[in-house]
């Protein structure tokens, strides 16, 4: 039979200055080096996290944080950087779950091993870097996990069909996740960016036939003008990650300009 849920003591929520949301905290982020997850790594670190950035490429990683190789596909990988992190700083408490990479096309443009790739990187990664810091978080008085989705997991968007189902499993994986884990004292949280301005998307500008016209076209899809920035997302996973949001769990926000939920009238 399996063991029962644990039901944990109350938790007192604690009493945080601003700024100092994650003092003595420590937090992982994955995909960290660049784009969102260096915008994440240095907003944790901004409010007093210890941050430890996992990268398949970390040298471009800010020298104040931990820089640690890691490839979200390959398990052994995954856990020596995670245990590597608990070596270092002794604890665990926050994991942020951002790497992924980008797909394109139709649902008939894809080959099976693409799709297959992107999967394993996009969903099963994060449950690698989960599963593997569990034990850690368990121990944590302010445990908690936020995974990268997007609006693509919510609004059906045009070649964007492995891309989409990827992070559609990725929404539908945090809220399976918050309820396994409630009673751990874990959260599992995730945001949805719309179209960010970051260095996938700028190749991907940079690879179209008339690089300016296609960036107007994603600006314009957004209903508040411009592309999503970085920072704007690291702000939402601070609040997510936090112990202010102690509350919250198995929910997604959207960053996205009003994407999601918006349908304005052509002026």
């Amino acid at each position: 039979m399996p063991e029962p849920l644990r039901t944990p003591l109350p938790r007192v929520v604690p009493r945080v200055l601003p700024g100092h949301e994650f003092d003595g905290l420590v937090a992982i982020v994955t995909g960290g080096a660049s784009g969102i997850g260096a915008a994440v790594a240095d907003r944790l670190h901004a409010a007093g996290a210890r941050v430890a950035v996992l990268d398949r490429d970390p040298s471009h990683a800010s020298p104040e944080h931990f820089a640690v190789t890691a490839d979200v596909s390959d398990d052994a990988s995954v856990r020596s950087a995670v245990a590597a992190v608990a070596a270092r700083f002794g604890r665990i408490d926050v994991v942020v779950n951002n790497a992924g990479v980008g797909a394109q096309g139709t649902v008939a443009d894809n080959p099976d091993d693409e799709w297959a790739r992107v999967l394993d990187i996009n969903v099963i990664g994060m449950a690698r870097v989960s599963r593997a810091a569990l034990p850690f978080l368990r121990e944590s008085p302010a445990a908690s996990i936020v995974n990268t989705a997007s609006i693509a997991a919510t609004a059906g968007l045009p070649q964007r069909a492995l891309y989409s189902a990827s992070k559609g499993a990725v929404l539908a994986l945090t809220r399976a996740m918050a309820a396994d884990h409630l009673r751990e004292g874990i959260r599992v949280n995730c945001v949805n960016p719309g179209t960010a301005d970051t260095p996938w998307v700028g190749r991907l500008l940079s690879s179209a036939a008339d690089p300016a016209a296609e960036r107007a076209a994603l600006e314009a899809r957004q209903p508040h003008g411009r592309l999503v920035s970085a920072d704007e997302v690291a702000e939402a996973v601070a609040y997510l990650a936090g112990p202010l949001a102690g509350s919250t769990t198995g929910a997604s926000i959207a960053v996205d300009g009003g994407m999601q939920n918006l349908r304005l009238r052509a002026e």
